[in-house]
């Protein structure tokens, strides 16, 4: 602090040209964590002393708030022994600053407000040396960071700037744990299918997950022509397509159903990816319409799709090469501006480290690299991310073509980060081609083979923190490339009492 600066300072007599600050919402905050040390139990665990704009608060706060953490009084004799030396203090008034503060002590109830004020204010600072950070590294000729990646840091800067003084990490007490638990318990119950997650609008694999997680990364691997991005795409779009929001009983604002969904495809177009959910919706292959071998019925099915869906919250990135850090990015600021319950990335092996990555470093280090990111973000912005990831060749020499999780590429640091990995395996796919010389009794069993695997697949679990691992039977139907619930026996069987 300057010299001329006194218990008397008045914020009105500083230049104009000055960062943001209060020095008197400063000084009330101090002043009255001195007279009642409970109201720093009251002020939350956002406020830290880096933002006090003034260097002695700084320290006085930090001093107060070690005393009082360490279950000990903190008034102004404790502080005064501790200050006695201190040349900052004694540039302002010495101990008697501590006096004055105590003496000028507003209401403890105004306190938290003060605490908003000062935390505001220096992330206004902090947001001016951010932007004069960016423009000093976008005007520097000697960085190696192309534009794109000097926008992506800009963004994660700004993005980590925002959250600050948000929800904060730290202990929670069993009671809280406890009624948290019964919260997700109480969702489950009160939605239809008892899930305590998003729906995937497939009974029996919400059946066996529980519905889509929050924080969690879920990965659905299979081999080319296995169905993959279909399933992932029918998914996405059953979650977009009943997103619905409402009140609870507190009248707070709360997801009921579905949710907005992120879909980066890394292999198709957002043309491509469209044509597929209009065909699942309208009914009309896939095939004709790109063709145009359509009858007008079944363009007018088309056409009241296409009116149906436009208006969904289902946002396409078909950027291709997309770096980890353009994914988290684009990810946040979608959160930021329409919100975001639900990340799916097709297909993780195509995704690359970017410029977090030394060129020296190997792809088994860029993946390990990539799916710890996919984690971080699936927690950081509490979505369930479901990356899509291919299977290695091995799966093909085996006579059981069923994939495992040694088939994984890369496949250590995959299973290790994610909470659940899938694959989607259709055995028919496989059957026909096999088929043996016609005439032949070979040829008969392969035929009834093939109509008993006709339109069924398989998800296989063979990962789940939550719940069992197991087999999930689905419908397919290639023409649309959708994936369908199917029918069972027991399904709606009465449940025994």
């Amino acid at each position: 602090m300057a010299a001329e600066l006194d218990m008397d300072y008045d914020v009105t007599d500083t230049p104009i040209e000055v960062t943001p600050h209060n020095i008197d919402a400063e000084q009330a905050l101090l002043g009255s964590v001195l007279f009642d040390n409970e109201v720093y139990n009251r002020l939350g665990d956002f406020l830290r002393p880096e933002h006090f704009y003034d260097p002695v608060h700084q320290r006085i706060f930090e001093v107060i708030s070690g005393i009082i953490q360490r279950g000990s009084l903190a008034d102004a004799v404790v502080l005064k022994n501790r200050f006695e030396q201190d040349e900052g203090l004694a540039e302002i008034g010495g101990v008697e600053y501590l006096s004055f503060l105590l003496q000028n002590a507003p209401s403890g109830a105004a306190a938290p407000s003060y605490a908003q004020l000062i935390f505001d204010l220096a992330l206004r600072r902090e947001l001016i040396r951010v932007g004069a950070e960016i423009k000093m590294f976008a005007e520097s000729a000697d960085t190696e960071a192309d534009a794109e990646e000097q926008i992506e840091m800009a963004e994660r800067k700004l993005f980590d700037l925002a959250e600050t003084g948000g929800s904060q990490g730290g202990f929670d007490s069993f009671e809280t744990a406890v009624i948290n638990s019964i919260k997700m318990a109480s969702a489950a119950y009160e939605r239809d299918g008892g899930l305590s997650g998003i729906s995937t609008g497939l009974i029996d694999l919400d059946r066996q997950l529980g519905g889509l997680h929050e924080s969690d990364l879920i990965i659905l691997a299979g081999r080319p022509s296995m169905g993959k991005t279909a399933l992932a795409a029918n998914i996405a779009f059953h979650v977009a397509r009943h997103h619905k929001v409402g009140k609870d009983a507190a009248g707070n604002e709360r997801l009921l159903d579905g949710g907005v969904c992120a879909f980066f495809s890394l292999e198709m177009s957002s043309e491509q990816l469209a044509t597929r959910l209009i065909a699942e919706h309208s009914g009309v292959p896939s095939n004709k319409i790109r063709r145009g071998e359509i009858t007008p019925d079944q363009f007018e099915a088309i056409r009241d799709s296409a009116a149906e869906l436009q208006s969904i919250p289902l946002f396409i990135d078909d950027t291709g090469g997309l770096s980890i850090g353009a994914l988290v990015a684009r990810s946040r600021r979608l959160k930021r501006t329409h919100g975001l319950d639900f990340i799916v990335v097709d297909y993780l092996q195509l995704l690359t480290g970017g410029s977090l990555m030394k060129s020296s470093d190997n792809r088994v280090q860029e993946i390990t690299a990539i799916t710890m990111g996919l984690k971080a973000l699936a927690k950081e912005l509490d979505v369930p991310v479901l990356a899509l990831a291919q299977l290695s060749r091995q799966v093909e020499q085996r006579d059981d073509k069923r994939p495992q999780l040694s088939d994984l590429r890369e496949s250590g640091s995959i299973e290790q980060d994610a909470d659940v990995v899938m694959f989607v395996f259709r055995e028919e796919y496989y059957k026909g081609r096999q088929e043996p010389r016609e005439g032949t009794e070979e040829h008969m069993q392969w035929q009834q083979d093939m109509e008993d695997l006709h339109a069924k697949a398989e998800v296989i679990v063979g990962k789940q923190r939550h719940g069992p691992i197991g087999t999930v039977k689905l419908s397919f139907t290639a023409e649309l490339t959708k994936f369908g619930n199917l029918a069972q026996d027991d399904r709606y069987a009465q449940p025994d009492h």
